[in-house]
């Protein structure tokens, strides 16, 4: 038996690569003597604290990661995460999205995307005593999510000032929790963006590809009223003065080099079981990316290129196709790979660990089995679901269940109202009703509801909802697929939720005001009201119940990895993480060999003039005449674009600054490479890279082509 599981556990080496880990900033001195050798020049601790320098320059945009670069609040973070504003900003005759941006002066700034925020992480508590010793055993499915959801919402409610935003995150699984305390600037505008062709150079075709020549940056800027606190848009307001900023860096970067990113990881699942793993990749991803490939084709059939209906779907185009590729990428991988054999042999160790000892047995082996019973049963409605969540780019049926939930929840104490929808929440709902007018087309949302109607009308009857089917009447007989486009042509053309006006009047509505409405959409969310409750209540009941045994489960997994001498690091949930590795090339496949940078020579060699390959002339001209100054590349002798490294990144991190040893911003994290993209689910430091833009090819098109010397006067620039 002991022969038996030493083989196998040396077989898994999944979780000890060297420059793997997403680390809580608290574990970091751990890691010192590692981080040094590595190369970082400032003190261990300093990032391990939050409010010290480098860890209190780096910000989150709720989805995306940025960082100051100046005492005025002045912020850097990708082009791709600053996509919405920009399109927000854009119209037919004047599209920024394709010319590019720049304010010279503060008064040009223009206002981000309504709902846009900057997050300042003040505080980090472990509040895990605190949750666990209110949950008795006898608390069980629905009963103890909702235990737990309401233990949650009081320590928010503690936490809670003006200004200030808190949320309590579960890691590794419901094992641990912590409350996180952030300042809210609500204020952020837009400063400077580069064009299209030079922030999206490459588009799709190079999305997730190396070699990669993307100038994926852009600049906000936060602003607070006068008294230095958050506050709501105002031309009264100035910048925000930040706690510390990050220098940027013009000296040279070399392979071999020590980079650090730190940031807000998205999700991470490397901790999933082997089954877990197996319906993923051979069920759900391939479905998932299917449907995202169906709806880019419903949008672009229905929205002509340039016209106003496409631009206002840019962002949901840029998100549906990077997502498809990032897929389709996740499922290659697998299918080539052993990520599911190395799945299943830590599965086995792991069982053969806990079977090897009576105590632990004891401990965990029900845990084990009841996870994964749990696990069988959420796979029965797992199309269905995934069909109902592609309905909700039907956007204006999805506002009006939405509005009418909020007058359900508004007859509660705020402390009794479901997450989203009590008082804290709702400036978020009514900036989400405002964007909805720059991102939604009558004719185009139509034939997308109507594409994933069909598909729900395939499922088997007992998979579908009663009051789906009778509300677009769909029975037993074939679909008649253009009775419905009929139908759904009326609804849009009836209901007045297409007006922004009218849906920020419905939030302030009862909810016999909603059960008496003519407006069709609005009683589409009274007719599927009962159901939603329904389907939330089950899922709350199966989620409780995994709160029992996943953590159990964790537990048993920490343990073995430790008891194996491999670190442990919790799976990312969108709090803030550092990551360290080294700028290196890598080997896709048998006789290629990428070296770690790309230079200005591939956007000549890519350019056609045609997107996404279309680079503006004026770059174009500058790159022919060769003027880098400081920001040649001596190694390159050009100007340096992109590079790599192998710091262990996710979707969440783009815009992560990339620092030196000495904390200097050296780029911009914005990609990773399509041979390691399956890292979210299984980390392999042979193919894991991460894509950033090299901070002197972005100071080059600012200073050389953009004339954004404002900017560059204002940040402080490292030369030596």
């Amino acid at each position: 038996m002991k022969k038996t599981l030493l083989t196998l556990a040396l077989s898994i080496a999944t979780f000890a690569h060297a420059d793997e880990g997403m680390w809580q900033p608290h574990q970091l001195p751990e890691l010192e003597q590692l981080l040094k050798e590595k190369g970082l020049e400032i003190d261990t601790k300093s990032i391990a604290q939050l409010t010290a320098f480098p860890m209190n320059a780096v910000i989150s945009l709720g989805g995306c990661t940025a960082s100051f670069v100046s005492n005025q609040g002045l912020v850097v973070t990708n082009h791709h995460c600053a996509y919405g504003s920009i399109q927000h900003n854009s119209t037919a005759a004047n599209n920024l999205l394709a010319k590019g941006f720049l304010a010279k002066e503060l008064d040009e700034e223009l206002p981000a995307a309504p709902g846009s925020k900057i997050f300042v992480t003040q505080q980090v508590t472990n509040i895990t005593a605190q949750i666990n010793q209110e949950l008795s055993p006898s608390l069980k499915g629905k009963e103890r999510f909702d235990k737990i959801d309401e233990l949650r919402k009081e320590q928010v409610a503690a936490c809670e000032t003006p200004g200030y935003r808190c949320e309590v995150y579960s890691f590794h699984g419901g094992l641990e929790y912590y409350l996180i305390k952030q300042m809210e600037i609500r204020d952020v505008r837009l400063v400077h963006a580069p064009a299209s062709g030079i922030g999206k150079f490459g588009g799709d075709i190079d999305n997730w590809m190396w070699p990669r020549h993307t100038g994926d940056y852009s600049f906000y800027r936060a602003y607070v009223g006068k008294d230095g606190q958050p506050a709501d848009f105002s031309a009264e307001n100035v910048p925000f003065t930040p706690p510390s900023y990050l220098k940027v860096s013009a000296k040279p970067l070399k392979e071999n080099d020590f980079v650090m990113v730190i940031g807000y990881p998205g999700r991470t699942n490397r901790y999933n079981t082997a089954a877990e793993v197996e319906n993923q990749f051979t069920q759900v991803l391939p479905l998932s990316k299917a449907y995202r490939e169906e709806a880019i084709e419903v949008i672009k059939q229905y929205s002509a290129e340039g016209s106003e209906a496409r631009i206002k779907y840019e962002s949901i185009l840029a998100s549906l196709a990077n997502y498809a590729k990032n897929f389709e990428g996740m499922i290659g991988s697998y299918q080539k790979g052993d990520t599911q054999q190395r799945k299943d042999q830590f599965d086995k160790a792991l069982n053969l660990w806990i079977k090897s000892s009576p105590a632990r047995q004891a401990k965990y082996a029900a845990a084990v089995r009841n996870l994964q019973q749990l696990l069988q049963e959420e796979q029965h409605y797992q199309q269905r679901d995934l069909i109902l969540g592609y309905l909700s780019y039907g956007q204006l049926f999805n506002t009006a269940k939405r509005l009418y939930r909020l007058a359900h929840e508004q007859q509660k104490p705020d402390a009794e109202r479901e997450i989203g929808y009590q008082e804290r929440d709702l400036e978020r709902f009514s900036a989400s009703m405002k964007r909805l007018s720059r991102s939604f087309d009558a004719k185009v949302e139509q034939e997308l509801m109507l594409h994933f109607l069909q598909h729900y009308a395939k499922l088997p009857a007992g998979q579908r909802l009663k009051a789906l089917d009778g509300y677009f009447g769909i029975g037993s007989t074939e679909l008649d697929v253009a009775a419905l486009r009929t139908k759904l042509e009326g609804l849009y053309q009836a209901t007045k939720l297409s007006d922004e006006v009218e849906r920020l009047a419905w939030m302030g509505k009862s909810v016999d005001d909603f059960k008496e409405s003519a407006d069709p959409l609005i009683q589409y969310a009274v007719a599927m009201y009962e159901t939603d409750i329904a389907l939330e209540n089950a899922e709350k009941e199966h989620k409780g119940k995994l709160a029992v045994v996943r953590p159990q489960v964790m537990e048993a997994i920490i343990a073995f990895n430790k008891a194996n001498g491999k670190a442990v690091y919790a799976d990312a949930n969108s709090t803030l993480r550092v990551t360290y590795g080294s700028i290196k090339g890598y080997q896709p496949k048998d006789a290629v060999s990428y070296q770690p940078f790309t230079t200005a020579a591939g956007i000549l060699q890519k350019q056609t003039g045609i997107e996404p390959f279309d680079a503006p002339q004026a770059q174009i001209e500058a790159l022919k005449q060769g003027d880098f100054g400081i920001y040649k590349d001596a190694v390159y002798n050009n100007l340096p674009v992109n590079f790599l490294s192998t710091v262990d990144t996710t979707g969440g991190n783009s815009g992560s600054p990339t620092l030196n040893g000495k904390a200097e911003l050296v780029g911009l994290l914005f990609d990773g490479v399509i041979e390691g993209i399956i890292g979210n689910w299984d980390y392999d430091p042979a193919t894991n890279r991460s894509i950033h833009v090299d901070s002197r090819y972005m100071l080059w098109q600012m200073e050389k082509v953009d004339g954004a010397t404002n900017l560059i006067k204002e940040m402080e620039i490292v030369k030596e």
